[in-house]
């Protein structure tokens, strides 16, 4: 069977989040919902990762195995016609046979979006997290370099983190203003993987920071503790995009290369 790799953007606004649950609509519901009636076939639907509810996604990639062949304008235009408005399908390649998006990832970037401004903004109101008062962005990026490397990051995960380790690296953690928005911000997390919870745990601290109530040199110690309690509050969902997932240069089997990875993210 040709295994299929597909990128999906989605608006989480509406789902309790990327995984099959019995409360609610949720995305992966939604795709093996649409890809049985494309094809006739009750396909299981791997994801890259589990977004939480409310969370959004411009590249979740995901993973399906059909039996039968249709040409890939079929897995767009097709599933597309098929699909709730508020997710898509942008792309539909051909993988490597075995291809799994969530074992073959090699990491995966998540953005979050602050808005600082005295007021409302209802543009922005339903993709970013709008802080009334005053921020020392400067300080928050002071701080981001004790997140660089590899940790232990228990400080950032929910109480209900279902992960077996909690060790994860970070490459790149970066807060940067928007050329096209006035007092918007995009917090851009890099990590070979998540843990539940965490880039909003992450924002939460930063602004913690941001309005004084932790010094930018704090954060070492935070880490060290290993005590959610410590850390900030979890910054709300809606403000949170699952941006990207890498992978080796032509969709490469990782496991024929040391130091493969095969970390199970929760929600970030």
């Amino acid at each position: 069977m040709p295994t299929l790799k597909l990128t999906i953007e989605y608006d989480g606004a509406r789902f309790v989040g990327w995984q099959v649950q019995p409360n609610g609509p949720s995305v992966q519901q939604a795709l093996v919902d649409a890809i049985e009636k494309l094809c006739g076939e009750r396909l299981r639907v791997t994801g890259a990762g589990r977004t939480d509810a409310g969370v959004h996604a411009r590249g979740q990639v995901v993973s399906i195995s059909p039996v039968k062949e249709l040409p890939l304008k079929a897995w767009t235009a097709g599933l597309n016609a098929l699909l709730p408005e508020t997710v898509a399908c942008v792309s539909a390649e051909t993988a490597p046979e075995g291809f799994d998006a969530r074992r073959w990832a090699r990491g995966k970037r998540y953005v979050y979006t602050l808005k600082l401004s005295p007021v409302r903004s209802p543009l922005w109101s339903a993709r970013a997290w709008e802080l009334r008062r005053q921020v020392d962005v400067a300080a928050m990026q002071q701080a981001l370099g004790h997140f660089i490397g590899t940790h232990d990051f228990s400080s950032l995960r929910a109480a209900d983190c279902p992960a077996k380790t909690t060790v994860r690296t970070m490459s790149r953690l970066s807060i940067d203003a928007d050329a096209r928005a006035d007092g918007v911000w995009h917090v851009s997390v890099e990590a070979t993987a998540f843990l539940k919870h965490m880039v909003r745990n992450l924002v939460g601290t930063l602004v913690d920071v941001g309005i004084g109530k932790r010094t930018p040199e704090s954060m070492a110690a935070l880490l060290a503790a290993r005590d959610r309690t410590l850390a900030g509050p979890t910054a709300p969902p809606h403000a949170l995009v699952f941006d990207e997932v890498f992978y080796l240069p032509g969709n490469a089997d990782p496991y024929a290369n040391p130091g493969a990875l095969d970390e199970d993210d929760a929600d970030a």
